[in-house]
């Protein structure tokens, strides 16, 4: 029996993707290695379209730091905040 090895994160939502996900937060069970390319797809299946489309605007921040590279593996019980695009001034 082959068994995946999992990470857990914490999700935190923000404005509009809040808002497309039904609820503040969540957690999530990834693949060990996968990243925030891989969690974005996960719960754009989740979600649906609508969250899907939010999502492909966002940025990310892992524990506190801005995420460039969305192919780095996510550390366990990291925090990844999905903020969407802010306008203000």
């Amino acid at each position: 029996m082959t068994t995946t090895a999992l990470r857990t994160v914490q999700v935190r939502y923000f404005a509009a993707a809040k808002s497309a996900a039904g609820r503040d937060a969540e957690t999530v069970e990834l693949p060990v290695g996968a990243g925030v390319e891989a969690l974005a797809t996960l719960l754009g299946e989740r979600h649906g379209p609508e969250f899907t489309r939010v999502v492909a605007r966002c940025s990310y921040l892992v524990d506190e730091v801005a995420v460039r590279d969305h192919s780095k593996p996510l550390p366990d019980n990291a925090v990844v905040d999905v903020l969407p695009p802010f306008a203000g001034g």
